[in-house]
């Protein structure tokens, strides 16, 4: 049995009915974890000895007959965002909490609840603040596919565990871009769900406005798997959702016969040749599974990632500026430059960003989906550009350059739209990725688009 390969789902599968057990499990993917970090600097802390632990209670409770959850011995690991008892989580950056936090944050606490076993903190972005997976703090991380290219941030440690089969699901969040772009860099799959679809409680605020927390996997039964598990109404979190929760993993292969999805081929001709040639590759799988193509048209894309913007950058320094004030010189230079620009916008550009945001999202709502179900869109504008293109530290170049890279990605994030993205084929390519956008609280019918194709374009492993 090759456990790099299996998904979530399956792992689960195999311990619960004896055919591996979960010390084995937990075992090979720290065996695993460690390569993969000498290789893509992809791992904050391990947590061998609480894993193992646990793995042997998971065994313990399995032999017993015990009834155990639908994650019971699956090792996971997470961005290093999340509150966990005991522990300071490290933000990736300097800065971060004094004290150990007193509770688990609820998403993995519910995680833990299913019998998932926690074997790693991950790799991010310093603060979850950049999208390309540098950081020049605790060092950039690096693309398990071709280690001198971006992994994509910030979630970069998730993605890259992922894609090696250390694990085969991890947390995430994305604010403007920070699940899909790495998952498309690492030839993964995510969700950036609805925005208030799920708790950010006890993790790390950057744009609360913006943020979302989501899962990354291969297998997109494990996203909704995962999904099932972490969205739903949380009291510690005001704003989100008390709607009822699909058995998104139960509606997986629902038939997805004349799914609507739009093409917008002005903004689709804004990316390089060769991902719209990938990209109209991937619309073709999808009409053989059933889907229908329509063209559609966003009226003015660059205004929606403006008003992202001041949201993201005034929030951002208001989040920080009191740390900017007094430990400036522990920012890295990246960071520090874009969350300065955040104190130059006048207080009535960000309530006019904030008030447009629901006329806006009517508008798109009626113009842009109105004869579609959701929409088809590039991750990254371009071919993986290499660590050393985009390592332009705080100067003139970085804000065209993060502007590039998050071109299709932080619109999303204003609107509160989720977002699926999965990988090209890769054929002779570096890994890359497409998203679909749809309407609010459509995972479900997302998330089964995504299952169709993956029976053309199943999941694989990057094997050191």
């Amino acid at each position: 049995m090759d456990l790099k390969t299996l998904s979530a789902v399956e792992l689960a599968e195999a311990i619960r009915t004896k055919k591996v057990s979960s010390v084995e499990v937990v075992q090979d993917a720290l065996n695993r974890l460690k390569a993969v970090h000498e290789k893509c600097n992809a791992v904050i802390s391990t947590d061998t000895e609480e894993a193992l632990a646990a793995a042997k209670e998971t065994d313990a409770a399995i032999a017993s007959g015990a009834g155990v959850g639908p994650l019971a011995g699956v090792p996971l690991a997470h961005k290093d965002m999340f509150d966990r008892a005991g522990k300071i989580p490290s933000w990736g950056a300097r800065i971060r909490r004094e004290k150990p936090c007193n509770e688990d944050n609820p998403l993995l606490a519910r995680l833990k609840a299913a019998g998932s076993i926690q074997i790693a903190a991950l790799h991010m972005t310093e603060f979850a603040f950049g999208p390309t997976g540098h950081n020049y703090v605790i060092g950039h991380a690096r693309n398990p596919w071709d280690p001198t290219r971006i992994p994509g941030g910030s979630s970069s440690g998730s993605a890259i565990c992922v894609a090696t089969g250390v694990v085969p699901a991890a947390l995430g969040s994305d604010t403007a871009g920070s699940l899909r772009l790495p998952a498309a860099a690492c030839n993964v799959a995510s969700m950036k769900p609805t925005w208030s679809r799920v708790s950010r409680a006890g993790a790390m605020p950057l744009s609360p406005s913006l943020d979302c927390v989501g899962p990354i996997a291969r297998d997109v039964r494990d996203l909704a798997l995962l999904m099932g598990l972490i969205a739903g109404h949380d009291p510690r979190d005001g704003s989100s959702s008390r709607r009822s929760v699909p058995d998104y993993l139960g509606l997986i292969d629902q038939p997805v016969d004349g799914v609507r999805i739009g093409v917008d081929e002005r903004l689709i001709g804004e990316a390089h040749p060769e991902v719209q040639q990938r990209l109209e590759g991937v619309m073709k799988i999808l009409e053989r599974a059933g889907a229908k193509r329509i063209a559609v048209r966003f009226q003015d894309w660059k205004a929606l990632d403006h008003l992202g913007q001041i949201l993201q950058l005034c929030e951002v320094a208001s989040e920080h500026g009191p740390y900017l004030r007094k430990r400036g010189a522990d920012y890295g230079p990246q960071v520090r430059a874009r969350m300065e620009f955040g104190h130059f916008i006048p207080g009535s550009d960000y309530v006019t960003a904030l008030r447009a945001r629901g006329t806006v999202l009517s508008r798109v709502l009626t113009d842009t989906f109105g004869n579609c179900d959701m929409v088809i869109l590039p991750t990254f504008a371009d071919p993986l550009p290499t660590i050393d293109e985009l390592d332009v530290g705080g100067g003139p170049q970085l804000m065209n350059a993060i502007g590039r890279v998050i071109l299709y990605t932080r619109p999303a994030n204003y609107l509160g739209l989720p977002a699926l993205t999965l990988p090209y084929p890769r054929e002779s390519y570096l890994p890359n990725g497409f998203q679909i956008v749809g309407r609010p609280f459509d995972e479900a019918r997302m998330l089964a688009v995504g299952r169709a194709y993956q029976r053309e374009v199943p999941g694989e492993v990057k094997v050191f």
